[in-house]
């Protein structure tokens, strides 16, 4: 069956270890968009660290084409109308934030607006995420997130710190807690907690269902865990070369890596 629906990652994916978008995967996606298939770029990021390259693909501003932002607690139009949005209660963020400073971990919240390090003395991580996804980071305690709670509408959090520490974390974490989140591990030194109804593959469902596009027509390309929801329910899951093992176990399919047009190699293959 054709393919009608392309979702592609962004880090690793989509973007060079450069973070650029090649020529060559540019071309590949306009001459897919002019077949009239839709590409919907996947993401754990926030809208503002997606909109540049939504503009260098010609997709930005647009009321027909999508976007699938904090690992799907957000889908919405290009044009920025939602379809669905999942949030994380302040409850559970506080609980969260508890455990996070009780093991010496470094957290942050993330809003549509700002990065909140509930930790004084701010991760090398946390900086790291605001320059890629062009969020302004602070320094707010939980007593100060407490303070507006009622203005508070919370996408993503996430424990930003060395790899071991974050090995530890998952050993550490009751179950109790971690049922209340969709946790995923987007890279080595980032632990991402969404609502327990958002992730990629999930707001994917949703997008075909508005778009009367079947899983069997879609394909999905990433290279990590956060992709593996997506990568599983299209019906053409591709990974990436350079993928953590995990995810090129479960692909229909592995192309090129994400430094050597991989995404347009896929898109030349299985779609045009």
């Amino acid at each position: 069956m054709a393919i009608k629906l392309v979702a592609i990652d962004i880090d690793g994916t989509l973007i060079t270890d450069q973070l650029t978008i090649t020529p060559a995967t540019k071309e590949a996606i306009q001459q897919a968009t002019k077949q009239g298939v839709k590409v919907v770029l996947c993401t754990g990021r926030p809208m503002t660290g997606v909109s540049s390259y939504l503009d260098q693909l010609e997709l930005n501003g647009l009321s027909d084409e999508y976007v699938i932002s904090f690992n799907g607690g957000l889908a919405q139009n290009t044009a920025g109308d939602q379809l669905a949005k999942f949030v994380i209660p302040f409850d559970d963020m506080i609980d969260l934030g508890s455990f996070a400073l009780k093991h010496a971990l470094h957290m942050v919240v993330e809003t549509s607006h700002h990065i909140h390090s509930i930790n004084r003395q701010i991760s090398s991580f946390s900086t790291d995420e605001s320059n890629l996804v062009s969020l302004p980071l602070q320094y707010s305690s939980l007593d100060a997130l407490a303070d507006c709670r009622q203005d508070l509408t919370i996408s993503k959090l996430m424990f930003t710190d060395d790899a071991h520490l974050i090995d530890q974390a998952i050993e550490d974490l009751p179950e109790e807690l971690a049922s209340r989140f969709n946790i995923v591990r987007s890279e080595p030194y980032y632990l991402e907690f969404v609502n327990p109804k958002a992730s990629k593959g999930a707001a994917l469902k949703l997008l075909g269902e508005e778009l009367g596009i079947q899983a069997n027509e879609m394909m999905a390309l990433g290279n990590a865990q956060n992709d593996e929801s997506m990568i599983e329910f299209a019906g053409l899951g591709v990974a990436m070369e350079n993928s953590i093992p995990s995810t090129l176990a479960i692909a229909d399919a592995v192309t090129a890596s994400n430094n050597q047009d991989g995404v347009a190699k896929a898109i030349e293959k299985y779609v045009l």
